[in-house]
């Protein structure tokens, strides 16, 4: 039988991960041909961003060039895009958007949707083996199409806000950019924030979701998804509030504030700093 186009089969990407890519997609474009926040005909693509120097346009342009970059490496191309580092991330995506001129949401939501399901057609024929080369080294297609997912949740998430939308993160899909957070916290550990640090973190989500540890070692940082044995600090939070802390779109304080995080152990003291520890490329 021959699968239809955007159809994974099963192995590549964990069950659900295509689904909540291509309805985090939708989402996104629903959110972009929304009317102005006010009801008024207006060029919402003009709108600041929140906590961004760039405006909505320039945003949804990012996500339409990322996700067209990510249909690229699922295909086995190699596209070279910085370093690696937070900085050589954000100078490339500057470039990038210097080249590209379309900043109106419409055509920009099409797009987004578009390259999403080409990143699922490509996928679909990579062994799940394989390495694929991305901007955060290389990566197994899971965790490739979790990077994805969460790419899409973070600037999404800054779309909602600032046209005044209900948000599309939940749960379940910040359950499956797990693979990909775990995996990429060694590789943007913030040098300054972890210099000097030697400690041991469980965290884990509520409502019996993943959970996984970090050891920082003298500030060398390791991932593991299991948690230690005897972690010096054990941080239990809400799913959206760790993945928006893990982005950097919202302060810890705040968070612990509410409820929404705690922390304790032989070291709690160490649960609003364990997010400082990360720069958010």
């Amino acid at each position: 039988m021959t699968r239809r186009t955007g159809e994974v089969r099963p192995g590549v990407l964990p069950a659900g991960l295509a689904e909540e890519i291509r309805g985090t997609a939708g989402d996104i474009a629903a959110v972009l041909r929304a009317p102005a926040p006010d009801g008024r005909p207006a060029d919402t693509g003009r709108l600041p961003v929140p906590r961004s120097t760039w405006t909505v346009g320039e945003a949804a342009a990012h996500l339409a060039q990322a996700n067209a970059l990510m249909a690229d490496l699922a295909a086995g191309h190699d596209r070279p895009y910085g370093d690696g580092t937070p900085g050589s991330l954000a100078e490339a995506n500057e470039r990038a958007l210097a080249g590209f001129g379309e900043r109106a949401p419409g055509p920009l939501a099409e797009m987004i949707t578009a390259q999403a399901d080409g990143f699922l057609a490509a996928v679909e024929e990579r062994d799940p083996a394989e390495l694929l080369s991305t901007p955060l080294g290389r990566m197994t297609p899971a965790v490739l199409g979790s990077y994805l997912l969460t790419h899409m949740l973070g600037h999404g998430y800054d779309l909602a806000v600032a046209l005044n939308r209900p948000h599309m993160l939940d749960a379940r899909r910040v359950g499956l950019t797990l693979p990909f957070m775990v995996e990429a916290m060694p590789r943007v550990a913030d040098p300054a924030a972890v210099a000097g640090l030697t400690a041991s973190f469980a965290v884990r989500l509520r409502g019996g979701g993943p959970r996984f540890g970090v050891t920082v070692t003298d500030g060398a940082v390791r991932t593991d998804h299991q948690p230690p044995a005897r972690p010096d600090c054990t941080i239990l939070t809400e799913p959206v509030a760790f993945l928006l802390l893990g982005l950097g779109r919202i302060d810890p304080w705040p968070v612990i504030a509410r409820g929404r995080a705690l922390g304790w152990g032989r070291k709690p003291w160490l649960a609003p700093r364990f997010p400082r520890l990360f720069r958010a490329p």
